[in-house]
């Protein structure tokens, strides 16, 4: 399974890689919409919404959202405005979902109106991360969108990375027992160590200044905050349904769910650190 996992990690990096760098922000908005909708898919799944057409008609609501949204920012002459709110709603809904993890139970009965919650949140987790990436993307700040966009990306990977090999060497204390018993303490200091490093290594080839780089610094720590929540959230979705992966799309990985958790509530703090501080 291991070799699997890396072989797989090694196909897909070079093509995301490739992705941010060469296209432009309203192809990324394209290919990125498809893959958060297949993301929100597993999602709806989680919840026990195994009708296909149920999925569907939600899934296809989610879509409409998405094209209502880039009609409005088109037609008000391109402006990122409505992207930046949507982005910051989604720092706000995170900051939620950090209260929800301290509440096992929540809408942990789908047999309930309390699922409604779980549906709501897939929406606020799938849309304002989309529109934080169109906003990074973009690069208002004096270009090299793309450039952001692969740093924040690297943040959550060096995260994962740093938390696993922390986790493993030095892992005593339980972060989230009852959501994620592998989860230490230790292995999140590794993973904020982790990625700060890679956040004010590789900056200054995105066009921060060293000025800036304390600022960056400062991003990253929350925006690797961030990614944990996201994925201690989707820990907690699989468990109220007893679920080991949100799919099985990607050998060795799972689902696409399994691989954005983190993704989706890193971009739009990322974004936000990046709009509040202007670099």
């Amino acid at each position: 399974m291991t070799s699997t996992r890396i072989l797989a990690a090694l196909l897909m990096a070079p093509v995301a890689i490739a992705a941010v760098l060469l296209l432009n922000t309203p192809w990324m908005a394209a290919v990125s919409a498809i893959i958060f909708l297949a993301a929100l898919w597993e999602w709806l799944r989680l919840t026990d919404i195994d009708d296909t057409l149920a999925r569907t008609a939600l899934l296809a609501l989610n879509l409409l959202l998405m094209v209502a949204i880039v009609w409005a920012s088109a037609t008000g002459g391109g402006s990122l405005v409505l992207l930046k709110i949507l982005a910051m709603i989604g720092v706000v809904w995170w900051l939620l979902a950090t209260l929800w993890l301290r509440h096992y139970d929540f809408a942990s009965d789908h047999d309930t109106r309390a699922r409604v919650f779980k549906l709501a949140a897939g929406t606020l987790a799938v849309i304002p991360a989309w529109a934080a990436l169109c906003v990074i993307h973009a690069g208002e700040n004096g270009g090299h969108g793309n450039r952001w966009l692969l740093l924040a990306l690297a943040i959550v990977w060096a995260t994962d990375t740093g938390a696993y090999f922390a986790g493993r060497k030095f892992g005593k204390r339980k972060l989230a027992p009852r959501i994620s018993p592998n989860k230490t303490v230790e292995g999140l200091a590794g993973g904020v160590v982790a990625g700060v490093l890679v956040a004010v290594a590789f900056a200054p080839l995105a066009g921060a200044t060293v000025a800036q780089l304390p600022l960056v610094a400062l991003v990253a720590v929350l925006t690797v905050l961030a990614s944990v929540v996201g994925d201690l959230f989707e820990s907690l979705l699989k468990r109220h349904v007893g679920a080991k992966d949100s799919g099985t799309l990607i050998p060795g990985h799972g689902g696409v769910l399994d691989r954005l958790d983190s993704v989706l509530a890193a971009l739009p703090v990322f974004a936000f650190g990046q709009i509040w501080l202007g670099f």
